[in-house]
């Protein structure tokens, strides 16, 4: 069973820029399609961004587009995110989700139908 784990969160001040990580710890992330989510305190989950497992495709939800970037890295098994001008309304707990896109014929998609999650990486955005 794949097994994602989350990492790169932390503390910074607007403007600051963070790298998130999501690896597998036992299968390769290869056949899955891989989607970030934040939930921020008394919000709903919200999708940030996806990418299929070939990285040629990628989507952004709009309040991050231009200052967001996911990639993979398919031999190193990991997906990041890079996150540049960072505001406070960034702040949250950041999943990574992944659906494996072959069989469930999903690239990009609501969070339920998602199958597999890591427990999440704490971002900060704060003065």
């Amino acid at each position: 069973q794949l097994q994602l784990v989350e990492s790169g969160g932390g503390l910074v001040q607007p403007g600051g820029s963070l790298r998130l990580s999501c690896a597998s710890s036992t299968l390769t992330v290869n056949p899955y399609a891989i989607g970030w989510f934040r939930q921020a305190p008394g919000k709903e989950r919200e999708r940030v961004s996806c990418i299929s497992r070939s990285g040629l495709s990628t989507n952004y939800t709009d309040s991050v587009k231009g200052r967001f970037a996911i990639s993979r890295d398919n031999a190193g098994n990991t997906v990041h995110l890079r996150m540049n001008n960072l505001k406070p309304e960034d702040t949250g707990v950041y999943y990574c989700a992944a659906v494996e896109q072959s069989v469930r014929r999903l690239w990009c998609a609501a969070w339920n139908d998602y199958d597999y999650w890591g427990r999440g990486t704490q971002v900060t955005v704060s003065s």
